[in-house]
C-alpha cells in the first residue's frame, strides 16, 4: 500500500480544471496536498472543478475531509464541483463522514440547577444505591470465598503469591517505620504524665495493649488500603476500560473468581501477619523510650508488656485484621468493576476505594469494640 501521492492540474485559467490525485490521501500527505489544491482557486479562477480519483490507491478519513473541504471552497465561490472515478472503498470512506457534525455548533447543555433539598435527595439516593450494590457484591464475594475454600484447586495460587508480595512484602519497610515511630511517640507522650505519679512501668502496658487491641490492626489496614486497595481498583478498572473483563466473560471465566478471589485471599493472609509485625515494631519503639528515657531495663519492659494483654487480645486483633482485609480487597475490586468510561473514571474509582475502605474500617472497628466488650 503506497503512502506517497501525486497531484496534477489540467486546464486553463478561467476555464474548467481537473485535479488528478494518485497514490494515497492520508493524514500524512494532507499537509502538503491541501495548500496546493486550495491555491488553485486563486491562481486559475476556474469555472468548474473536477477531482479525478482514478489513481487513488488508499484514502483514510483525513483524505475524505480534504475532498469535503475542496467542495466547500468551491461552493463558497459558486464554482461547480464534481468527483470522478471514485472507487467503492473511497466512496464508503466518504460516507462515514458526518457533514452536519462538521458544521454544527457545539452542544451547550443548559446548566441544571437544583435546590438544596433536591441535591440532598439526589445524593441520598446515590448513597443508598451504592450501599445496595456493595451488599450485592459482598454477598457474591463471600459465596465465592466459601466455594474456593471447598475447592482450593480452582484458586489461582500463583496470582495469590504475587499479590501477597505486592501487598505484604513490599509494605514491610514503610509499615515498620510508621509502627516504630507510633510506639515511640505513644511511649514518650504517656511518660510525660505517668512520670509525675512514679508509674513509668505502665508505659509498657499502655503501648502494648493499645497496639495489640486497636492500633495495630487499624494502622496496618489503613496502610494496606492506601497501597493495595487503590491498586486493586486501578488494575481492574483499567481492565474494564480496555474491555479485558468483557473478554473474560465471553471466554467463560467468572470475573469475581478469576480477578477478585486471588486479591482477597492474598489480603486475608498478609494483613494479619503485617498486624503482628506492626505490633512488634511499635513495642520496640516504646522499649527504646523506656530504656533510654525512663531507666527501665529491657527485661522489665518486655515482661510488663507481656502482662498487659493475653491470647484473647491477640486472637481478637487477628480476627479484626482478617475482616479488614476482606473489606479492603472487596471494596477495591468492586470499585474497579464499576468503572465505566475513561482514565478519569479509573482515578475516581481509586479514590473511592480508599475513602470507602477507611470508612468501613472505622465503622467495623467500632462494632468490634462493642461486641468484644460483651464477649470478654
Amino acid at each position: 500500500m503506497a503512502r506517497n501521492h501525486n497531484l496534477s492540474i489540467k486546464g486553463d485559467k478561467r476555464g474548467p480544471i481537473t485535479l488528478s490525485i494518485s497514490g494515497s490521501m492520508t493524514l500524512e500527505s494532507i499537509d502538503t496536498m491541501m495548500p496546493q489544491i486550495l491555491s488553485v482557486f486563486d491562481e486559475f479562477l476556474p469555472t468548474r472543478v473536477i477531482v479525478d480519483l482514478a489513481g487513488i490507491e488508499y484514502m483514510d478519513s483525513a483524505g475524505a475531509l480534504l475532498l469535503l473541504r475542496i467542495e466547500d471552497d468551491a461552493a463558497q465561490k459558486a464554482i461547480p464541483f464534481s468527483i470522478e472515478q471514485m472507487s467503492e472503498k473511497a466512496r464508503n470512506i466518504l460516507k462515514l463522514v458526518n457533514r452536519q457534525a462538521l458544521t454544527a455548533p457545539p452542544l451547550n447543555l443548559p446548566e441544571k440547577r437544583m435546590l438544596l433539598l433536591e441535591q440532598v435527595g439526589e445524593r441520598s439516593l446515590d448513597i443508598l444505591g451504592d450501599i445496595a450494590r456493595s451488599i450485592t457484591f459482598f454477598g457474591t464475594l463471600i459465596s465465592e470465598i466459601f466455594t474456593s475454600l471447598l475447592r482450593p484447586s480452582t484458586v489461582r495460587w500463583g496470582a495469590v503469591l504475587n499479590y501477597m508480595k505486592k501487598a505484604g512484602v513490599d509494605c514491610l519497610p514503610i509499615l515498620g517505620l510508621i509502627s516504630f515511630l507510633l510506639g515511640l511517640i505513644m511511649a514518650f507522650m504517656s511518660s510525660l504524665q505517668l512520670k509525675q505519679f512514679g508509674a513509668n512501668i505502665y508505659v509498657a502496658s499502655l503501648v502494648g495493649l493499645a497496639m495489640v487491641r486497636e492500633l495495630g490492626p487499624i494502622i496496618t489496614s489503613i496502610l494496606v488500603a492506601g497501597r493495595s486497595g487503590s491498586a486493586f481498583a486501578a488494575e481492574i478498572g483499567t481492565m474494564k476500560v480496555n474491555e479485558e473483563v468483557d473478554a473474560l466473560v465471553i471466554m467463560g471465566f467468572d470475573p469475581v473468581r478469576f480477578l477478585a478471589i486471588p486479591k482477597v485471599f492474598a489480603a486475608m493472609i498478609v494483613v494479619p501477619i503485617l498486624t503482628l509485625f506492626s505490633d512488634l515494631f511499635a513495642i520496640f519503639g516504646g522499649l527504646l523510650v523506656g530504656v533510654l528515657g525512663l531507666e527501665i531495663t529491657p527485661y522489665t519492659y518486655l515482661h510488663q508488656t507481656a502482662k498487659s494483654f493475653d491470647s484473647f487480645d491477640i486472637v481478637a486483633g487477628t480476627v479484626k485484621s482478617i475482616v479488614f482485609a476482606i473489606l479492603i480487597a472487596g471494596i477495591g475490586c468492586q470499585r474497579g468493576f464499576e468503572v465505566r468510561g475513561s482514565a478519569e473514571a479509573v482515578g475516581n474509582a481509586t479514590t473511592s476505594a480508599v475513602v470507602s475502605s477507611l470508612f468501613l474500617i472505622i465503622v467495623t472497628d467500632s462494632m468490634f469494640a462493642i461486641i468484644l466488650n460483651y464477649i470478654r
